[in-house]
């Protein structure tokens, strides 16, 4: 550490040096140099200073060789450096540099560490250990009265809807829709949650279990079962998996005037030869895919 001070010592005096020199040749001949020999003089004064730049430069190249830098010692590795392909020679550069990332990690872990345990993340200062929690209940396991039950009342809810429950694999329910005289849609559940969407138009059939995974032959439906997946994602809710199906179901029922409404957007009743096939998750107001 002395000899790194002394280098940096030597580095701002010979920068001081430097600054002089290009200071007085910018100033020229002053006039303090007087009338008679001013140019000598001046030349004279600029030597001084020129020497006493070499005598800095020859003073911290003695104090840089002085320093030994120590090398970082990863083993054997180091014998990569000596291979004679050349792409392994840059394996060892690359290992120092992982080395010393990885070593800063450890550094801000350590940082991050004691900020954390300083600040703890509790709602309260007192631990209790007599409070039990609540099970949650699994939308996965349960009973089929209870989700008949829930399916009956939206279908008493929702008019121009027809809900048949059919359970061909005892537990789990495949339930058909069919929205007016619009579109057909099949709804494999899992307890109460929805896993599975099809929906067909309304001259299509679901007579075989085959039938669940085709798509439909229509374009428009086939565009609004896309929609339907992605609403399923957003409707869902493992705490509250009725209301999930309700409101899903409340989505799903806005497709009934699928060929009457203009866009909300655009004005339009087809844009590519399509209707609108996106209902707004919130307003249930109609766009076309481009146009939401």
């Amino acid at each position: 550490m002395e000899q790194l001070n002394s280098a940096l010592v030597s580095i701002k005096v010979l920068r001081a040096r430097v600054g002089q020199v290009f200071e007085t040749l910018g100033s020229g001949i002053r006039a303090e140099h007087g009338e008679e020999g001013r140019e000598t003089k001046f030349l004279m004064e600029l030597q001084e200073l020129l020497n006493a730049v070499n005598n800095n430069l020859r003073d911290l190249e003695s104090i840089a060789n002085g320093l030994t830098p120590a090398p970082f010692n990863l083993g054997n590795t180091s014998y990569l450096s000596q291979e004679t392909t050349q792409e392994r020679q840059a394996l060892y550069s690359q290992l120092v540099n992982s080395y010393k990332w990885i070593d800063k990690i450890h550094e801000y872990s350590q940082l991050a560490t004691q900020v954390l345990s300083a600040n703890g993340l509790k709602r309260s200062y007192f631990n209790s250990t007599n409070k039990r929690r609540r099970p949650l209940t699994s939308c996965h396991n349960v009973m089929p009265p209870a989700v008949d039950n829930v399916l009956n009342n939206i279908d008493r809810t929702l008019s121009d809807m027809t809900i048949k429950v059919w359970r061909p694999f005892a537990t789990n329910a495949i339930v058909h829709v069919i929205l007016g005289r619009v579109l057909k849609a099949a709804f494999v559940f899992k307890g109460i949650m929805i896993e599975w969407i099809t929906v067909k138009g309304f001259d299509e059939n679901f007579d075989e279990i085959d039938d669940l995974w085709t798509e439909s032959r229509h374009k428009v439906f086939r565009k609004v079962q896309n929609h339907t997946h992605s609403g399923m994602l957003h409707f869902y809710s493992p705490t509250l998996p009725d209301l999930a199906v309700r409101s899903f179901m409340t989505w799903i029922h806005s497709y009934n005037r699928l060929f009457c409404d203009p866009c909300k957007k655009c004005g339009n009743h087809l844009l590519n030869a399509l209707p609108p096939t996106w209902r707004d998750l919130r307003t249930l107001e109609p766009f076309h895919e481009e146009c939401k």
